[in-house]
């Protein structure tokens, strides 16, 4: 299973100093918890993709780049990339250069994002963000797997025999999460293509997160990929670690009560009762991680939201280095030994694809073998309609 970290990059102010970051500081800082990361064993950081304030990563590929330069075996992603406002023909061309960049470290999450505004910034219309999801998912898949692209759509000026470059390494496109906390059509997505579907539940109940993520199981069977239970997901988490629980919520509490992502709301208590936030121990950040299979299934990856709130770096390396050190560990033994036989421990990396070989079908762009056997028998119809 995969463990690690994803960040926000918001810009905030420390409530118990008074100083807020500036922006170079904070992209600073995010990049010190990567190879943090690395250093105390976790597999993965992930970095969102905003385009106003208070937040920075609106790079993520330059980002993700300087930190693949720094490191050897952390995984790369996103969490999310913007596959509504940001052009397909973009991505391919970005995400596949980082690919040779870092040597197959990367993986990525497509998404819509939470900002209304960045819509109009970038030339669309919010009412329409679903079929800009699904209409420039498909063509980034052509992208990915054809040589030359000629396609017609309602959202972007055609292509004429268009050839992305640098093409994905070994011919291998990067294997994709679907992320959503709400959006019935993007788990449905993610399971039409066989791709990862990643719940960033920080804001949820378990309840409706186990609802999101039975639906996208149900459909990846029915597409023909394989039992639901071998679908691949992921979860967001948050958590913020002390000797004593009464020690951690003295210390996090200015910090929740001011923060933008969800300050000035819910009390601590509260949140961290509806919510995945668990403010305690490290054994209490195992109990709470190792109970969300119980609800979801057995899942593949698992991100932590660690560094927000303005938390000031120190404190915040503190909290990634318990997490390396005295959380990930028991919980890669817990959800291991739990694990039925069958069901996938890791995603997909890009050894993995890459071993496939030539027919394997994460190299189609159309995967389901329920699909294509659709698609077939009506062309078959409409041929015979014809004579």
């Amino acid at each position: 299973m995969q463990f690690g970290l994803f960040s926000v990059g918001d810009v905030t102010m420390d409530p118990t100093t008074g100083r807020t970051p500036s922006e170079g500081e904070r992209i600073h800082a995010m990049t010190q918890i990567a190879l943090k990361a690395e250093e105390v064993g976790l597999d993965v950081f992930a970095t969102g993709e905003h385009h106003n304030p208070p937040f920075v990563p609106s790079a993520p590929t330059t980002h993700l780049a300087y930190i693949a330069a720094k490191t050897e075996h952390l995984k790369l992603s996103t969490a999310t990339t913007l596959i509504t406002t940001t052009d397909p023909v973009r991505i391919a061309e970005d995400y596949a250069f980082l690919q040779h960049l870092s040597g197959g470290r990367v993986d990525l999450m497509m998404g819509r994002g939470n900002t209304g505004p960045v819509y109009p910034w970038f030339g669309k219309d919010i009412r329409q963000g679903i079929p800009l999801a699904i209409e420039n998912y498909h063509l980034l898949r052509r992208l990915w797997r054809e040589q030359n692209v000629t396609w017609k759509g309602q959202f972007r000026t055609p292509l004429q025999g268009f050839t992305a470059t640098p093409a994905p390494l070994d011919g291998v496109a990067p294997f994709v999460w679907h992320g959503s906390i709400r959006s019935t059509e993007i788990a449905e997505q993610a399971a039409f293509y066989g791709d990862g579907f990643f719940h960033n539940n920080i804001f949820w109940n378990i309840e409706h997160t186990a609802q999101m993520v039975g639906l996208y199981r149900q459909r990846f069977e029915r597409y023909g990929h394989g039992d639901a239970s071998q679908a691949i997901v992921g979860l967001g988490g948050q958590a913020f670690m002390a000797d004593s629980e009464a020690e951690a919520k003295r210390i996090f509490r200015p910090y929740f009560d001011n923060a933008p992502v969800y300050g000035h709301g819910p009390s601590l208590e509260d949140f961290t009762r509806q919510t995945p936030l668990t403010v305690g121990t490290p054994e209490m950040v195992i109990e709470r991680t190792l109970s969300f299979a119980d609800h979801v299934g057995d899942y593949q990856r698992q991100l932590f939201l660690m560094d927000h709130a303005g938390l000031p770096l120190e404190m915040a390396l503190e909290q990634v280095e318990i997490l390396g050190r005295e959380v990930v560990p028991v919980l890669r033994r817990e959800f291991e030994a739990r694990r039925p036989e069958g069901v996938p421990s890791e995603p997909p990396t890009h050894a993995s694809l890459a071993a496939e070989g030539p027919d394997s079908p994460h190299r189609k762009v159309v995967t389901s073998p329920v699909a294509i056997a659709e698609q077939e028998a009506a062309a078959q119809r409409e041929e015979v309609a014809t004579r």
